[in-house]
């Protein structure tokens, strides 16, 4: 006859796999779920400072402070499998010492419940936009992309990028005001 135990072991193993199946099926249900949103970024004021370096050999380095708008509805994106998302605002660009540079310069994080309406305006960087070197003086094509993480319930953490973008040219001369 079975025991106790062997009963409990058997409903515990049952449970668990129903558990499982259960997740799986969470999972499955959005895996498959566009998370790409129309984003509108508008850059009103761009500044660029040279400044001393204190992290590296005490070199000069470009500084840049962004002004900028950020437009979305990202209510699609939240549904049941959603807890939160990680909103960021990075700056690509390039220079002659690095084919790719990306700096985060913005983030968010939006909690399930929390309105999903981002209507961003006059907003500055919250991290600061340093170049290894003078990269930034006089670059045309400094590109600003809003990408988001969806934290799920169940399943994988995509990365998914807005589908709007903006390029902007940085000045060819420094601010040599104290004031942002």
């Amino acid at each position: 006859m079975n025991t106790v135990l062997s009963r409990a072991n058997s409903l515990f193993a049952f449970s668990l796999s129903v558990m499982a199946a259960l997740t799986f099926g969470c999972f499955i249900t959005t895996a498959f779920k566009e998370r790409s949103v129309p984003v509108r970024i508008a850059v009103s004021r761009v500044m660029l400072k040279n400044v001393e370096d204190f992290t590296g050999p005490r070199e000069r380095s470009d500084l840049g402070f962004v002004t900028f708008d950020v437009t979305a509805d990202l209510q699609t994106i939240f549904d049941w499998n959603v807890k939160q998302l990680f909103l960021y605002l990075s700056a690509e660009y390039s220079t002659k010492n690095n084919a790719l540079n990306q700096v985060v310069l913005w983030d968010k994080i939006i909690l399930r419940g929390d309105s999903p309406k981002l209507l961003l305006k006059d907003m500055k960087s919250k991290y600061f936009f340093f170049d290894d070197g003078n990269g930034l003086k006089g670059n045309r094509n400094v590109t600003l992309t809003l990408s988001w993480n969806v934290v799920p319930n169940a399943g994988i953490l995509p990365l998914v990028t807005g589908s709007g973008h903006v390029s902007v040219p940085f000045p060819d001369t420094y601010e040599t005001a104290k004031s942002y």
